[in-house]
């Protein structure tokens, strides 16, 4: 019985770093957009990355990108599934 339970994880897919980062960034980003989804409902700016960072739009650009980035690269590791 054991080895039958290895011999199933065998084939599975070991996440690494960037994995994560991109598992990571990408759900922060869908929380983001679900509050913004709500705010929009609520009429109130309900943006984080707004919020925290819209004092800095450099930074607020490059956090939008990361996560864009992570979402693209989670295409590619669905594929690897």
């Amino acid at each position: 019985m054991a080895s039958t339970d290895r011999a199933d994880h065998a084939d599975r897919v070991q996440l690494g770093g960037i994995d994560w980062i991109a598992l990571i960034l990408t759900t922060i980003g869908a929380l983001n957009w679900g509050l913004v989804g709500i705010g929009m409902l609520l009429d109130a700016n309900w943006n984080l990355v707004d919020l925290l960072l819209g004092w800095e739009p450099i930074l607020e650009a490059i956090v939008y990108l990361l996560v864009g980035l992570a979402g693209l690269y989670l295409l590619y590791l669905m594929y690897r599934l």
